[in-house]
């Protein structure tokens, strides 16, 4: 996420009027949710609340409310035929020009919102620990990368933050609940000690290794005599990325898996009520 948030602040620094849109009301079938926004200036862009003729629209009525053309900071848009498409739905948009108020609120906003991104564990360095710091680079998470050699961190994404440790395993404790964990380190008795300790947990929402069956017999054996149980080894996917591909290059695994953690993500957030 650091990469979409610099990509903003990027567009917020080149840019000297802009307009806000955020989406403030939805009703039936929308293409965005209530709280989707995006920037727009006399020439450029930034964001999307959903695209196609409703959002060519928002865009042109932000460019007039810039020009002076306009003082309305309200559209209410029917997504139908009226305006050729079929969502079905509606939504009212609200305008704000990026004043220093708006932008103070703006700034907090963002801030809010990415203190609430869920957190994506990598503990690993190797290719698919790579491939799924740049898949997880664009999405609304915060990443960590954890590696006991400097080599291989430093190969990692900068959309990741950094923890260059002698015992990964300890650092379990003290992730966020609701957070995910994927293991994929170089070495398989490294993975045990790491997914001992993230099924010790309940509240994480998913806790992923790479391996195979075998692995996983392996590990499952091994847990045992320290002390889990069935029902925190049912809590260990393993392998990630599921069956559906067998493609096993390290993008195609890290796409399959961050399906399965965003899935994972979502379901431990509606089963908080949040």
């Amino acid at each position: 996420m650091k990469f979409v948030v610099g990509s903003l602040q990027a567009f917020l620094a080149r840019e000297a009027h802009i307009v806000w849109i955020e989406v403030a009301e939805t009703r039936g079938s929308t293409p965005r949710e209530t709280g989707a926004f995006m920037l727009v200036s006399p020439t450029d862009s930034h964001g999307t609340i959903g695209g196609g003729q409703m959002e060519h629209m928002a865009t042109d009525h932000a460019r007039n409310l810039l020009a002076g053309m306009t003082t309305e900071t309200h559209l209410d848009i029917p997504l139908g035929p009226e305006i050729g498409q079929c969502c079905g739905g509606r939504v009212v948009l609200s305008f704000r020009t990026l004043d220093t108020p708006a932008r103070d609120d703006l700034d907090a906003m963002l801030e809010a919102r990415v203190k609430g991104f869920p957190e994506v564990w990598l503990f690993g360095g190797g290719h698919v620990g790579r491939a799924l710091a740049d898949a997880l680079v664009l999405l609304p998470v915060r990443t960590i990368a954890v590696e006991t050699r400097r080599t291989e961190l430093d190969l990692m994404s900068s959309g990741a933050s950094h923890r260059l440790t002698a015992m990964p395993e300890s650092l379990v404790k003290d992730i966020a609940p609701g957070s995910a964990v994927i293991i994929l380190t170089h070495d398989h008795a490294l993975d045990f000690l790491i997914a001992r300790e993230a099924l010790a947990r309940t509240d994480l929402a998913y806790t992923g290794m790479i391996g195979s069956k075998t692995k996983r017999a392996t590990f499952a054996s091994w847990a045992r005599d320290e002390g889990l149980d069935d029902t925190a080894l049912s809590r260990l996917v393993l392998p990630i990325g599921g069956k559906t591909v067998s493609d096993k290059r390290p993008p195609v695994i890290a796409a399959m898996t961050v399906a399965e953690v965003l899935v994972a993500l979502d379901a431990y957030r509606l089963s908080a009520g949040s």
